[in-house]
Parts: structure tokens; C-alpha cells; sequence
């Protein structure tokens, strides 16, 4: 029976990929690295302690008309990090998913607005969207692989194609529940498209926006562990660690590592999203 060449395509068009082009990867995995390392060493430059009384006072500022509870849970959640000897990991993990939720938003939100604005792309990047969401995540590690090699910046590739979805998704969704009323009255007043987009329909827009970066952020933390296995560095390299030598009480104490730093963004995320409804 005849096979369809599936993988020979997609093993060939990496492969011209990487013969050809490689010199940009490398060059973006030269500047990501070394970005990478000058978040991680900001962030180890504060005294732990330091940065669990920034980052509480700021979860609790961010929440504060809902009482102290996000502001004492980040306190005593980054505590327990701390003495459990996971800082170091926490801050690379923080890290990747903060400059993989920026390159995020940066190619999510303006694909987002442009379907929003233009049916025929609407049509055309849906079913992709669809196809990237289903796709199980340890695919996203194999084509990493070849055009970064093993490391961070490989981790962060793979976790932005698997979280760039909702940005997109959401974006577009926002956009399009603008209220159609509102979009007659600008037309009534002659606005541009640029004006309408930016003092009307992003404005309102905004919390569904705002959701869809949550929903990416929890993406990017969702990946870490997975990233791991190629390379990335911080809590999800922890867990990969204590799954092969068979340590599962260092297994769990990284995991709820990780659970208190996607809570403390999820909160954070989601105060920022209802101040702009």
C-alpha cells in the first residue's frame, strides 16, 4: 500500500530549513540566551528576601480591593521556595515564561487584531490555530531541537508556538464582540480604521485581551516541565531531574513551586483584566 511521505516532507523542509537559514537561528538563539541570562542574573541580584517583600507588595497591590489574601499567599508560598532551596530555579523559570509570554503577545495580539479586521485571514488562521491546539506539546520539541539545539532558548521556542493560541484566539474574539452600535456611531463620525481600532475597539476589547495573556502565561508555566526535557533550566528541569533518579519528594516540592508562581500570575493577571471592563 502506497504511503503518503508525511514525515519525509516535513524531515526535508526542516532540513532546508536548517541548511539554509541557520545562521538566523543562531543568531536568535545568541541574543535570547544572553537575554535570558540578564533577567535570571537582575533577578538573583536582590536579596531573596528582598524580592519576596517587592513581589507580596505587589501582589497585593495589584488585589488590594480584595483584601490582603494574594498578597499573603505570595508571601508565604515565595517563603517556602525559598526554603526549600528552589529560588534559583524559580527565577529561571520566571525567567522563560516571562520573555516567552512577551514574544507572545508581540506576534498573538497584531495576528489577533488583523483577523479580527480581515475575514479572509480570520478564515485561513483558525484552522491552524485548531490544528496548533491539538497538537500534543512534546511535538512542539522536536523541530526545537534542530534549529536551537538544546537549551533555553529551544524551551522558549517550543512554548510559544504552544501558547501563542489564546493570545490570537481571544484577541480576535474581543475584537469582534464590540458592540455593533458603537462601531455605526464611529463610521457616523468619519473615523478612520486606525482611529475606531485604537480609541474604540482595543479599549473595550481590552479584558478579553487581557484574558488571553492570562491563558498564555498558564500555557507557558504548563510547558515548563515539558521544555525541560530538551534543555531548560529552573523548576520544570527540577522535576525532569527527580523523575530520573527517582527522588519523587524533590519531584513534588518543585511541582508545588510551580503551582505557587502560576497562581500568584493567574491573580495578578486576572485583577489587571477586570480593572479594564
Amino acid at each position: 500500500m502506497y504511503k503518503i511521505p508525511v514525515g519525509e516532507v516535513i524531515e526535508g523542509s526542516i532540513d532546508f530549513l536548517v541548511d539554509n537559514f541557520s545562521f538566523i537561528t543562531k543568531w536568535i538563539s545568541t541574543v535570547t540566551e544572553a537575554g535570558i541570562d540578564i533577567l535570571v542574573s537582575s533577578l538573583m541580584f536582590f536579596n531573596p528576601m528582598v524580592l519576596i517583600l517587592i513581589i507580596s507588595a505587589g501582589a497585593w497591590y495589584a488585589t488590594r480591593k480584595k483584601g490582603y489574601g494574594l498578597g499573603v499567599f505570595s508571601l508565604l508560598g515565595l517563603l517556602l521556595i525559598w526554603n526549600m532551596g528552589l529560588w534559583e530555579p524559580t527565577m529561571s523559570t520566571i525567567a522563560l515564561v516571562l520573555i516567552a509570554t512577551l514574544v507572545s503577545i508581540m506576534i498573538g495580539v497584531p495576528l489577533g487584531i488583523m483577523a479580527a479586521l480581515n475575514r479572509t485571514f480570520y478564515t485561513i488562521i483558525m484552522p491552524i490555530l485548531d490544528f496548533m491546539q491539538t497538537m500534543p506539546a512534546f511535538v512542539y520539541l522536536i523541530p526545537a531541537i534542530p534549529f536551537f539545539g538544546l537549551g533555553p532558548v529551544a524551551a522558549i521556542f517550543s512554548t510559544v508556538i504552544f501558547s501563542v493560541p489564546p493570545a490570537i484566539r481571544l484577541t480576535s474574539l474581543g475584537i469582534h464582540q464590540v458592540p455593533t452600535e458603537l462601531v455605526e456611531a464611529a463610521d457616523a463620525f468619519a473615523c478612520t480604521k486606525w482611529q475606531k481600532l485604537i480609541k474604540l475597539q482595543i479599549p473595550i476589547a481590552t479584558p478579553t485581551i487581557m484574558a488571553g495573556i492570562n491563558q498564555t502565561i498558564m500555557l507557558a508555566l504548563s510547558m515548563v516541565v515539558i521544555a525541560a526535557m530538551i534543555g531548560a533550566r529552573g523548576l520544570g528541569g527540577e522535576v525532569w531531574k527527580a523523575i530520573q533518579r527517582l527522588q519523587p519528594g524533590r519531584g513534588f516540592e518543585a511541582g508545588l513551586g510551580i503551582v505557587i508562581v502560576a497562581i500568584i500570575l493567574d491573580r495578578v493577571m486576572q485583577q489587571f483584566g477586570e480593572q479594564k471592563q
